[in-house]
């Protein structure tokens, strides 16, 4: 990568960053991308509210890959002190959005100056709303991805250092699924409990028992309960209580096993109590299950850009989630993570990865995406 390029990817990275917006509110962030690519020639699609996707015509169109990069901020007052900090008040890049679209953006740049030589066409997906209800599914359904073979992405990580990015292979990220537990009891004075039937003490048994559930894989997976509400006054049993969860699990096995596996402990529990209950699920991201063709190549394009000593092949998924998987399910693919170091996690309001990471990883896009359509 020349200078000259390098130098841009940063200074994209900064003006994005200073300037950052909300899910399902990129307005001014996909307009600046739109206006961006178009004066490079590349033809744009706008597929579902402010997501859009800018098409790099190589030399023939019998092949197709794909790059994701996501443009939401978040609802956090920034506390850094760059020169280039968010100029929205509460609102801040504090998941590294800035960095993921500045390096696609440097990808485009470096793909566009070969892009007679280049044996397909490059899509270059800016996603809407990751952090909300995300907009990878409509993006698929518009059908603005027809033919694509291979969609690739990544994610900051502040667990690996500056100048590494990490591939994983199968199982990624988690798929998650919101839950609400309604207890209904018998209300009664608190001075005589057994005319009643305590909403609270049974939930609270329900919760204490999701130590029982088990992996039907044997891979990691997580039940919190977030949210309790019950109760109308110290001295009355309630008559009704709630909590709000989430389940994260990895790999659609475990994804359901889980969810049968709470409502037969409330089912258990209610009757033991000769109570009924209502068990609510809102299913949100899928996970991500790497493709094993597509991790070798973007392995192997990585080893290639970087140097093998800073490429780590990661040993263990991630319980966090993310949307992408939705791509890969769809297309298939591969997601990486793009080594930040630092002290601060994701989501902090001081969290400030190095510009340098979107060059990083523009070098490696550059090299797997080339690859992809060879």
């Amino acid at each position: 990568m020349n200078s000259a390029i390098e130098n841009e990817i940063i200074t994209l990275r900064k003006v994005l960053h200073s300037l950052p917006e909300l899910g399902k509110q990129e307005k001014r962030t996909s307009l600046f991308i739109e206006n961006y690519l178009s004066k490079l020639g590349f033809e744009i699609k706008k597929p579902f509210g402010t997501s859009l996707v800018a098409i790099l015509h190589g030399k023939n169109s019998d092949k197709k890959v794909a790059l994701r990069a996501d443009m939401d901020a978040l609802p956090i007052c920034e506390q850094t002190s760059c020169d280039f900090k968010s100029m929205k008040k509460g609102v801040m890049h504090a998941c590294g959005h800035d960095i993921h679209m500045a390096a696609a953006l440097g990808t485009a740049m470096l793909l566009n100056d070969k892009k007679d030589s280049l044996n397909g066409d490059v899509y270059f997906i800016f996603e809407s709303d990751e952090e909300g209800t995300g907009s990878a599914k409509q993006i698929v359904d518009s059908n603005v991805l027809e033919g694509v073979s291979a969609v690739f992405g990544g994610h900051v990580a502040p667990d690996l250092e500056l100048g590494k990015v990490g591939v994983r292979f199968g199982k990624f990220y988690a798929a998650s699924d919101m839950f609400k537990i309604t207890v209904n009891g018998i209300s009664t004075h608190g001075a005589t409990p057994e005319k009643g039937k305590d909403a609270i003490l049974i939930l609270c048994e329900i919760i204490n028992n999701l130590k029982t559930i088990k992996s039907s894989s044997g891979d990691k997976f997580v039940v919190s309960v977030g949210k309790i509400n019950g109760g109308s006054a110290c001295n009355i049993i309630s008559s009704s209580c709630t909590c709000e969860g989430i389940i994260r699990s990895l790999g659609p096995q475990d994804r359901q096993s889980i969810k049968n596996q709470l409502n037969y402990l409330c089912e258990t529990i209610c009757n033991i109590y000769k109570t009924t209950f209502t068990l609510e699920f809102v299913p949100s991201y899928g996970g991500i299950v790497n493709t094993e063709k597509e991790t070798l190549m973007l392995r192997k394009a990585a080893e290639s850009a970087l140097g093998k000593e800073n490429v780590v092949t990661l040993d263990k998924p991630y319980m966090t989630t993310e949307d992408f998987g939705i791509f890969i399910d769809k297309y298939s693919g591969s997601f990486m993570h793009i080594g930040c170091g630092g002290n601060e996690s994701l989501h902090s309001e001081k969290f400030l990865p190095p510009s340098e990471c979107a060059v990083i990883a523009a070098n490696v896009y550059e090299k797997v995406l080339t690859e992809a359509l060879s």
